[in-house]
């Protein structure tokens, strides 16, 4: 029976020990003092640190939620063991022998605790390494070596092998000394009907760890189709070691780097790590039998230092396709926890990490992180893709569903940003009103009135986005407006002089339904050519009128003033009010340009990409001509 540990051991262990290195395993530090150092508690969930260690007392503290104590305090609650053993792995740690009084040195540890879990896993984790190297193991290697995978890559990883038969492993273990109840609770092992057999059999298995770099359990690959395992893959079932929803795959290999780096690439499975750490990307980690969820961001959070001020960024590296998506939009609603940044990074043609390596090379891997794109705008393009854009209903839908996520955004100035961007993507005109609109639905949320759910008809348009009926009469005021307006008034009272430019002017150059009807009628009349005057000329237009309404606007644009101050001002007014009006639609289809511009790759579709880009540039010079004529024409009239 194990003797007592004296105190004078206790004392010579936490002198020799330093305390910010073992806290440092759990918890990102930076000096925030002479003697003090400073993290997010990993005890509490929290935005701005407040968990404090002192290096030279030996002690931390929580100013959140009042943990604290010295390094020991700190062992038994991070990995929830008692004192003595907390004692024993840090004596273990720096090679201190203890003299129980009353046990000598020589002391058996207690069955069933953490440390003989421990020592169990570590002894098993040997066995399957040594097993990849026998002859049974030639499929498990060939799938290593498949996937460009060699024995120094699987040594580095600690890849094994479960061979075959029933309880190869439970006996060995045996032998060494271990209990059948200790394999059982390190998951290793089960009972079977005839007795205990091993957890798995004749499958490829990764050592997962825990950030102390102890093996804490196993995820194992099928080999064979006569597997009757369940599943592809399968993971140690939980114990007081393993909690899956607590341990990230690689995090012991790449702790150091995300934490010097401020950066962590979550990907999806054990070979993707391998390949992203082999290809240099050393900051991979993955989520072991379960989804990357709220305890594995916290987890990288508290390594990433990340707090109100921005200093990292979280890389998923989701497939392309709908359940990429779906997970995608679910990381959307964990990011908003995160303060840092958070992207996505998607291989061409569905690949994953792993296949990308195998099939381009290692530069592949590192462009893949490299051209990541912002979480936000994968989300809400993913969005956008399901409506046609180049068609004003589908870019109404595509707003009543993209603006709920994007005020969705708590950073004001983030939310502003990504509203400017969705007007772009979408080729919407009135950044303005959609900036209006996100804000408005921003603040509908934060008083809980708001179905932030991002599904079809969530949200109302912005505002003038729904197609009005013809009859509803323009506001004569509107700014936006007012070129149009006295673009008809010049083509009704003034035909001559607004002649072919006036003739030249699309009716989409037009938009409110008002404007587009009057301009239609114009055009059914002949148009400025028709050679008509006067109220000949506005009767002949009237009479293709069928609506009392249409006829009494006609009838307002007929009778109003332009702003001139003599009739010889007119034709340089006209020539302006056309230019500003032509301009104004040109504009338009500069914005739907860029936003095909921006939905197609200039790599992947080279041609189609520099064909938009020469229309964008002709467009844009001529823009500038019209912009150009227009204030030339216009620099002595107040409109």
């Amino acid at each position: 029976m194990a003797g007592r540990l004296p105190d004078r051991d206790i004392a010579a262990i936490r002198d020799r020990v330093r305390i910010e290195d073992i806290v440092g395993e759990y918890v990102a530090l930076k000096r925030a003092g002479a003697d003090s150092m400073k993290g997010l508690c990993p005890f509490h969930d929290e935005k701005s640190p407040s968990f404090h260690v002192r290096p030279n007392h030996g002690l931390f503290h929580c100013f959140g939620c009042g943990e604290g104590g010295d390094v020991f305090a700190f062992l038994q609650k991070i990995d929830h063991v008692g004192f003595v053993e907390a004692v024993e792995q840090m004596a273990d740690r720096v090679g201190y022998q203890i003299n129980y009084e009353g046990g000598g040195t020589s002391v058996q540890r207690d069955r069933g605790t953490r440390s003989r879990l421990v020592a169990a896993n570590a002894a098993a984790h040997e066995y399957y390494m040594a097993q990849l190297g026998e002859p049974g193991a030639e499929t498990a290697r060939k799938y290593l070596t498949d996937r460009n995978f060699d024995a120094a890559a699987a040594k580095l990883f600690g890849c094994g092998y479960a061979p075959a038969g029933w309880d190869n492993l439970t006996k060995h273990l045996l032998r060494k000394g271990f209990e059948f109840k200790e394999l059982e609770a390190a998951g290793l092992s089960r009972q079977g009907q005839r007795g205990p057999i091993d957890r798995f059999h004749r499958r490829l298995l990764w050592p997962i760890r825990n950030l102390s770099g102890d093996v804490i359990g196993f995820g194992a690959r099928k080999l064979f189709d006569d597997d009757t395992m369940p599943g592809k893959y399968i993971n140690t079932p939980e114990t007081i070691l393993y909690k899956k929803s607590q341990v990230l795959f690689g995090l012991d290999l790449a702790k150091r780097d995300i934490a010097k780096g401020h950066q962590a690439v979550v990907v999806e499975g054990y070979t993707d790590v391998m390949a992203m750490h082999l290809a240099g990307v050393k900051t991979a980690v993955a989520s072991c039998g379960t989804a990357f969820g709220d305890d594995h961001l916290a987890l990288l959070r508290r390594l990433l230092l990340d707090d109100n001020f921005w200093r990292g960024e979280i890389i998923y590296t989701f497939d392309g396709d709908a359940a990429g998506q779906a997970a995608a939009v679910k990381a959307f609603a964990g990011d908003q926890k995160l303060a840092g940044q958070t992207y996505i990074a998607i291989a061409p043609d569905g690949q994953d990490p792993c296949e990308l390596r195998q099939h381009s090379g290692d530069a592949a891997v590192r462009d893949l992180v490299a051209r990541r794109i912002a979480l936000y705008e994968f989300v809400i393009r993913g969005l956008l893709a399901d409506h046609d854009l180049d068609s004003a209903e589908g870019r109404v839908e595509a707003l009543r569903r993209a603006v709920p996520v994007v005020a969705q955004i708590k950073d004001n100035a983030l939310r502003r940003a990504y509203a400017t961007k969705l007007a772009g993507w979408v080729g919407w005109d009135d950044i303005q009103t959609i900036i209006r609109r996100v804000g408005e639905e921003a603040r509908r949320g934060r008083n809980g009135g708001a179905n932030t759910t991002p599904k079809r008809g969530a949200a109302a348009p912005p505002a003038d986005a729904a197609p009005k009926a013809a009859a509803t009469r323009p506001n004569p005021k509107d700014p936006v407006l007012l070129p149009q307006r006295q673009s008809l008034i010049a083509a009704l009272q003034y035909p001559a002089m607004a002649g072919a430019v006036f003739d030249a002017l699309d009716t989409e150059a037009f938009t409110h339904p008002a404007y587009i009807a009057v301009r239609a009628l114009i055009a059914e009349a002949g148009g400025t050519a028709a050679g008509l005057g006067g109220a000949e000329w506005v009767n002949a237009i009237a009479d293709r009128a069928d609506d009392l309404t249409m006829r009494a606007q006609l009838s307002e644009l007929a009778g109003e003033s332009l702003p001139v101050r003599s009739e010889g001002d007119i034709p340089r007014f006209i020539a302006g009010v056309l230019a500003r009006t032509q301009e104004a639609w040109v504009g338009r289809q500069i914005a739907e340009l860029k936003s095909k511009l921006q939905r197609v790759s200039s790599t992947e579709e080279s041609e189609a990409y520099f064909a938009l880009f020469g229309d964008l540039v002709a467009l844009e010079q001529y823009r500038k001509s019209l912009v150009v004529r227009a204030m030339g024409s216009h620099s002595d009239f107040v409109t």
